[in-house]
């Protein structure tokens, strides 16, 4: 809109990665996109994670009363294993940000993701290299959504399985679970954390969002949370679980989409 001979980007840069006016001038990145492409900080920061976590792995592999899942007991005798999230996490999807056309929808997602490279978050694969060598399984848990189709049950897995073997990370579908893949599997990602600590204990957690440590951090809640979270209680979640932070859980950086654009 305009007020007097200002004009007003039509869209808040914060939620979106390009916007462009009522008059039609030229789309403009959101900074946080540039951040992500641009930034030697990105970069350094991406690669601290993993180093971080690299140095810590044999101590979390030897305690055996470690979980990195707060609530998860008697885990003493079971294999250990990681779970890390698959977007900004340990693949680089800025190019398909600053490229795609609005509004997003989870078909063109899958679309751009099938017909281009996927590139790696900075030191990702070589962590996942050293996990799995140390005997720790790896598990990439996806909020992408499972479709269905005449030829295949979820596509869109095995399009996230080709994303992670493009950027350096060798992996097959048992490695791979999408939202709505089982029937209690929802865009709520405890439920699917809960299945993998059954029969693993879990060692470490990965994500560039708190959904991928805690539940119940969207406005709008989903099952099993029955309540939403707003930006008070979405930080004293993170303030509760301090200890977990650079300790088992890791946590990449993402400016431009997330859980967090939700709430007020």
């Amino acid at each position: 809109m305009k007020i007097g001979k200002l004009v007003v980007p039509l869209c808040l840069p914060f939620l979106l990665v390009a916007c462009t006016t009522q008059d039609g001038s030229e789309k403009s990145p959101d900074l946080g996109a540039l951040w992500v492409q641009n930034s030697a900080e990105y970069h350094a920061v991406s690669r601290q994670v993993y180093r971080t976590a690299s140095m810590a792995l044999p101590a979390l592999i030897a305690d055996k009363a470690w979980s990195a899942i707060p609530y998860q007991n008697n885990a003493e005798n079971l294999p250990p294993a990681i779970i890390m999230d698959i977007d900004q996490t340990v693949v680089n999807g800025i190019d398909f940000e600053l490229g795609y056309e609005r509004p997003f929808t989870s078909t063109k997602h899958d679309a751009w993701n099938d017909s281009h490279v996927a590139m790696p978050v900075p030191g990702a694969s070589e962590f996942v290299e050293l996990a799995r060598a140390s005997g720790v399984q790896v598990f990439f848990l996806t909020g992408r959504p499972c479709s269905t189709t005449a030829e295949s049950s979820c596509p869109p897995k095995s399009i996230a399985v080709q994303d992670l073997i493009e950027a350096g990370i060798p992996a097959d579908e048992a490695d791979v679970s999408l939202a709505g893949e089982q029937q209690d599997w929802g865009s709520e990602k405890k439920v699917r954390r809960d299945y993998i600590a059954r029969n693993h204990r879990v060692i470490m957690l990965f994500g560039d969002d708190l959904g991928d440590f805690v539940p119940c951090v969207r406005r709008s809640p989903v099952a099993p949370c029955e309540t939403g979270a707003t930006i008070a209680n979405r930080l004293a979640l993170a303030t509760e679980h301090d200890a977990y932070w650079g300790a088992g859980w890791y946590i990449l950086p993402n400016p431009m989409y997330g859980s967090w654009t939700t709430v007020k």
